[in-house]
């Protein structure tokens, strides 16, 4: 498994009620890619979300927020971490 952090774009104005619902939504549905989604973060000021997660792939990742109905517009490997 590798450990990745997802980016959303374009969600000026999100609530914490729409971050919690997209959240729950992708935890739903995760095992069904092997996937983890370990903790979510919002700047409804700057409208973006980044996701934590443990994943086989970022393709997985991307699966399973694409099925949520909310894509990443980035999906970065974190390889090293303290």
């Amino acid at each position: 498994m590798t450990r990745f952090m997802d980016v959303h774009h374009h969600m000026v104005g999100i609530t914490d009620e729409q971050l919690r619902e997209a959240h729950e939504a992708d935890l739903a549905i995760q095992g069904e890619e092997g996937v983890s989604f370990m903790q979510t973060w919002a700047d409804p000021e700057e409208g973006v979300i980044y996701c934590l997660s443990d994943a086989p792939s970022a393709e997985a990742v991307q699966r399973i927020h694409q099925r949520s109905g909310h894509p990443a517009d980035e999906i970065h490997p974190v390889p090293l971490s303290l």
